[in-house]
C-alpha cells in the first residue's frame, strides 16, 4: 500500500509499504534522479520471503512533494528519521543506492543510526561523488557542473546521456524509456539541487561513524560512482564487507537482479 508522512508542516513524502504485519523490515533509498520504482524488482519478490519492504520518494522526486529548497544531505536523511519515527520502524535493515546511499550515510552519522541495526551501500556516492584535494577518486567536478547546466537548459537530454551510463548489460530500448520517465518525474529544480549538494558537501566523517554490520555492493564496471568508492568505504566503515558484482555496473539490482535479491535477503537475515 502508499501512503503519504508529513516530514513537515507542508512537505509530505511519499511510502510504498509491502507486508507492514512482518517483523523483518528492509527500507530501501532511491538514487537521483529515480524514486522508490527503481526498486521494483525487488519489490516484487523480496517480500514474497517474509520481508516488510518499504520504499520512498524522497522530497522533490517521484510522487512525494516537491518544495523548492532541503535537498542537502542533512535535510534529506531528516526526512527519513521522521519515517522511521512515525512508521515506528525498528532493527530495521536500511537499503540506500547512489545518493540514497550517501542519504544513508548521513543518516547514520547525524542521526546515530536510529532504528538501523543493518546498513546496505549499493554504488553508494561516498564519501565523495567528486574528486577533491586529497582525494582523487570520483568524478571531475567540471563533469557534475555540466551536468546542473544541461539541467537547467536541457533536462531531457542530459537524463538520456546518464541513463545510457546507468547500466552494464543490455537492456532494452522499452526498458531504457521507462527509467528515462522515473527520472522525468523529478522536479527540475530539485534534480538540480541534489547535484549541487554532490559538490558541497562530503561524507568522511559520517562514514567512520557507522556502526552496525555493513554490506557493500558495487560493481566493477560502475561508470557513475566508480568501484573504488566502494573500497574506500570498505576501509572506513567497521565491520564491513565489500560484495563485488563482476558483471554490474551503477545499477547491481537490474544487472544481477537475482544475485542481488538474493544476497540482500540473506543479509537482512542473517
Amino acid at each position: 500500500m502508499g501512503y503519504y508522512v508529513a516530514v513537515e508542516s507542508n512537505v509530505k513524502i511519499y511510502v510504498v509499504d509491502l507486508n507492514p504485519e512482518c517483523s523483518k523490515t528492509i527500507l530501501f533509498l532511491h538514487g537521483w534522479p529515480g524514486s522508490h520504482n527503481l526498486f521494483e524488482y525487488q519489490f516484487n519478490k523480496i517480500p514474497k520471503f517474509g520481508f516488510r519492504c518499504i520504499g520512498i520518494d524522497q522530497r522533490g522526486f517521484g510522487d512525494s512533494d516537491k518544495p523548492f529548497h532541503g535537498y542537502d544531505y542533512d535535510t534529506l536523511a531528516d526526512d527519513v528519521r521522521c519515517v522511521i519515527e512515525k512508521l515506528n520502524l525498528h532493527d530495521i535493515t536500511l537499503v540506500g543506492h547512489s545518493t540514497g546511499g550517501s542519504i544513508a550515510v548521513r543518516y547514520m552519522g547525524r542521526h546515530k543510526g536510529y532504528g538501523v541495526s543493518k546498513l546496505v551501500l549499493c554504488a553508494a556516492a561516498a564519501p565523495s561523488l567528486i574528486k577533491r584535494p586529497n582525494f582523487p577518486y570520483g568524478a571531475d567536478k567540471e563533469t557534475i557542473v555540466k551536468m546542473i547546466k544541461d539541467t537547467y537548459t536541457d533536462r531531457p537530454q542530459m537524463l538520456r546521456n546518464f541513463g545510457d551510463n546507468f547500466v552494464f548489460q543490455h537492456i532494452t530500448e522499452a526498458f531504457s524509456d521507462w527509467m528515462f520517465q522515473l527520472g522525468l518525474q523529478a522536479a527540475g529544480w530539485a534534480t538540480a539541487e541534489v547535484e549541487e549538494t554532490w559538490i558541497r558537501e562530503v561524507l568522511f566523517s559520517d562514514l567512520t561513524a557507522i556502526r552496525v554490520p555493513t554490506m557493500i555492493i558495487h560493481g566493477i564496471h560502475d561508470k557513475i560512482v566508480p568501484f573504488e568508492l566502494g573500497e574506500i568505504q570498505q576501509q572506513m566503515i567497521k565491520n564491513s564487507k565489500l560484495v563485488p558484482f563482476e558483471f554490474s555496473g551503477h545499477a547491481t539490482f537490474f544487472d544481477q537482479m537475482d544475485e542481488f535479491n538474493e544476497v540482500l535477503m540473506h543479509f537482512a537475515d542473517d
